[in-house]
Parts: structure tokens; sequence; C-alpha cells
């Protein structure tokens, strides 16, 4: 199985090739640039310097939220029109899943962080059991106080992920009893590598849609949204 991969959730871009066996290319830029500029001409580049051609892969494969909207918005949009042009299935990998992938086999509580802003974080407790990923936790917009509290609970080793790491930090410091440590950057950013390392694993299960079943997973309304429901909420008062 072939799977061509893309992570658009949050600052980082990544798109990335791998077989069952192989991780053929992987593309990752962790800076400020719009993915609308970014993903196709990445994926041309690996497909060109690997000398592989999309058409050739079993599924497209997309880091599907929680994350930035407009980054979900672009890099479904992406996967979609390549799924739709060639005929491939797809599968939609939770980006905390994915980032767990980030530590596969690691014996610890995976905790992936993205920063959701005014004190919240989008995380889930992961660990991986013979080699398949197990929910400890689902995902969810949660704050850093409820966090903290879940993990000190848990009373087990975590290994924390993500951009949140940096948002959360001193809180973390402050307030966790746990065992815990923080990922180093070359394994702290989304990567697609581990979003098709997901992507195998769930197709595997049977996991995979067609392009027009994919839709991202904000966890949460927008602010647009938001402002709707609070504007229909005042008007029913």
């Amino acid at each position: 199985m072939k799977v061509l991969a893309i992570e658009s959730s949050a600052v980082t871009a990544s798109v990335a090739i791998m077989t069952e066996d192989t991780l053929i290319a992987e593309y990752t830029i962790n800076y400020k640039k719009t993915h609308s500029q970014t993903l196709l001409p990445m994926i041309d580049e690996i497909c060109r310097m690997t000398e592989n051609d999309a058409a050739d892969c079993d599924i497209i494969a997309v880091s599907n939220g929680p994350g930035s909207f407009t980054g979900l918005r672009i890099g479904a949009a992406t996967g979609k029109g390549l799924a739709l042009a060639l005929d491939k299935p797809m599968v939609a990998v939770p980006t905390l899943e994915a980032m767990a992938y980030n530590f596969y086999g690691d014996d610890r509580i995976i905790c992936p962080v993205m920063d959701a802003r005014r004190a919240h974080l989008y995380s889930g407790l992961y660990r991986f059991k013979n080699g398949k990923l197990i929910t400890v936790h689902e995902q969810c917009l949660i704050s850093y106080g409820e966090l903290a509290g879940i993990l000190n609970e848990v009373k087990e080793k975590v290994v924390f992920v993500g951009d949140g790491i940096e948002a959360a930090k001193d809180y973390f410091k402050d307030n966790l009893t746990c065992n815990y440590t923080f990922s180093p950057a070359g394994l702290r950013t989304q990567r697609a590598s581990s979003v098709a390392l997901a992507a195998i694993d769930m197709a595997n299960e049977g996991k995979t849609i067609g392009s027009d079943m994919l839709k991202p997973d904000y966890l949460r309304p927008s602010q647009a949204e938001s402002c709707l429901l609070y504007t229909s909420d005042a008007a029913d008062e």
C-alpha cells in the first residue's frame, strides 16, 4: 500500500509518500507561509525527486483536525482534489492521533497539545500497545487546568508533543505533579509521515472514505459561526 499524506493543520506544512515498509519522501516546512502556496509545489517536488506519480498511490491521507480553520480547509481541498481527479479513496486522520505517531511504539502516555488560544488546548491522550494506538482520552478542546488535572490523576509517565508546549509550558511546570517530558524539536511538530503511518493502520481496518465524505473536524465553531450562534441566541431571548 502506497500513501500520499498531507498535513496542514497548523503552521507546519508537510507532505509524504510512504509504503508500509518505507518512507519514500517527506517534505516539511515549519514556517509562516500560506499552505495554498506550498502544498501542491511540495507534492510535485517529492514526486519528481523520487520518480513517483501521485496516480500510483493507493490512498490519499489528510490530517483532518483539529487545528487551524484555514489550514484544515486548504489541506482538505488539496487532498479531495487529488483523490477526485485520480479516483482514489481517502483516509481522514485525526490530527492528534497522527501527532501521537511521532512516538510510535513508545510505552509512555502520549499527550499531543495544539494551541487553541485563551488558555485552551486541543488535546487527547494516547498510548501504544502491541503496535496499536490506544485512545486513553478522546481528543477535545480543554483548558490548561482541566488537562493538568487529568494528567495528575493518570500518574504515569507522559510525553508532550505539539506547539501547545510553548503556550502552556509555564503552566505545566507550575501545576503538573506527574512525571512528564517535552518532546525535542525534531519530534514536536506535525509530520506527514506520521499521518501516513496512521492512515495505513486505518486503511487496513477498512476506514477509507470517498472524497465527497471528507469534512474537517474543527472541534469548535469558527469565530464567524460563534458570532452567528450568539446572535441567534440573543434573538431568541
